[in-house]
């Protein structure tokens, strides 16, 4: 949706209602400047909503946990819980005692299922749903029904006559990100929000979840991770690149997933446990934020394609991861790597079921782009369902003599 005084709909929200219709305490999580707030807002505007990050608030919740939660309204929501997570045993109370549902809502920047001073305070009362920044399809006002159309085999092959979604408007996207406010500036400024945007991020919500001396290293860590995302992370390269321990590495990647700027995406493999012993990859959530601590524009398409091609990957992939919070958030996602080398860049799994996603930058195809899907499916044996190759093209097409299709970017907000 255009226009700075204009709000987007989520697609999240009937997710959230249905949450709130029979749960006592439903938790929205995401990322701050992801919209939860807003979300929460125009779903339930008469609710009263009490902001955490008010100092009042803040310090009041802080010294007296459970005369706080008292003093509530029957139905209130309590905006950036993380910052007081010793609300949450007083608020255990007072559902315990009061079991309506829908009577607590909670936001917060931190993933608080990672918090360990959090574990089962809540457990078998709070639902959580997890909100991402702004899809390209709910930017579009889109269903966002590709997710859903691919499980269920929907994609046929079809000439449509239209334009390749390559440069500019793919980067464009690319570099834009889905955070809603700098979508209202042109890209210098926005840049500089993104650049704003960590700076508040390492000053304030740091010491949230966990006690770091350097926030500095934090930061520069993350702009390593820029550069490198859509890799399989080596930890001992982080180490030696930073000159940093690699407890501290460890430490400040858990930092930065559970504050959702990175998503380690582990490796699948047909035997179960060789998964947890497989490198993972390193993605950043955002593209429009790695873009800015990468230092790339839309102009960078053609000349820098491998680090653009990098980022459209972390790009594809959290389009989709979105998706299924609304679609089904039962899926599993990994990526295939094999000794050979051959890659599938997201493996989807439901149950036995699995799924496969290609990403290629180009506006054209040729059959051993379905390398890495034919390798995966021969692992999979009658388990695998589809696969499909995500490009720059204009049509939906066979990929060589398989079952498998090329499918343009496009599909990801205009279906």
């Amino acid at each position: 949706m255009d226009g700075k005084n204009k709000l987007y709909a989520r697609l999240l929200a009937p997710a959230l209602q249905a949450a709130l219709s029979d749960t006592p305490v439903v938790c929205l999580l995401g990322s701050r400047q992801s919209g939860k707030t807003t979300l929460c807002r125009m779903l339930s505007p008469d609710r009263p909503l009490i902001s955490l990050d008010e100092e009042a608030y803040f310090q009041t919740a802080k010294l007296d946990p459970d005369g706080f939660v008292n003093s509530l309204p029957d139905a209130v929501t309590l905006d950036e819980i993380q910052r007081v997570p010793e609300l949450l045993p007083a608020i255990k109370l007072a559902v315990d005692r009061q079991r309506t549902p829908g009577r607590f809502l909670l936001t917060g920047s931190a993933n608080l299922l990672l918090l360990p001073q959090v574990t089962e305070s809540l457990a078998g009362r709070m639902e959580t749903v997890f909100l991402h920044p702004l899809t390209e399809a709910e930017k579009e006002r889109s269903p966002g029904t590709f997710l859903k159309c691919f499980l269920e085999k929907s994609f046929q092959p079809a000439i449509s006559g239209g334009q390749p979604v390559g440069h500019p408007s793919l980067a464009e996207r690319l570099v834009a990100g889905g955070y809603p406010e700098p979508l209202t500036r042109p890209p210098q400024r926005a840049r500089q929000w993104h650049r704003q945007y960590l700076h508040s991020i390492m000053e304030r919500d740091i010491k949230d979840v966990a006690r770091v001396k350097d926030a500095h290293e934090l930061a520069r860590l993350l702009e390593l991770l820029a550069l490198r995302s859509a890799e399989l992370l080596n930890v001992n390269n982080l180490t030696q690149d930073l000159g940093l321990y690699r407890g501290t590495i460890e430490q400040y990647l858990l930092i930065l997933e559970r504050l959702f700027l990175i998503r380690r995406l582990p490796s699948w493999h047909g035997n179960l446990s060789k998964r947890l012993i497989k490198a993972p990859k390193i993605h950043l959530v955002d593209s429009g934020l790695a873009a800015t601590l990468a230092t790339l524009t839309a102009d960078d398409w053609i000349e820098k394609r491998d680090r653009m091609g990098h980022l459209l990957e972390s790009f594809v992939i959290q389009q989709i991861i979105a998706q299924a919070s609304w679609t089904d958030p039962d899926l599993r996602f990994w990526h295939y790597r094999d000794k050979d080398q051959i890659e599938t860049d997201l493996v989807i799994t439901r149950g036995q079921n699995v799924w496969g996603i290609e990403v290629k930058a180009s506006a054209s195809v040729n059959p051993q782009d379905g390398k890495g899907l034919a390798r995966l499916a021969g692992q999979c044996g009658k388990k695998f369902q589809s696969g499909i190759l995500l490009y720059g093209g204009k049509d939906i097409l066979p990929l060589g003599n398989t079952s498998f299709l090329a499918v343009p970017f496009s599909k990801l907000w205009d279906m």
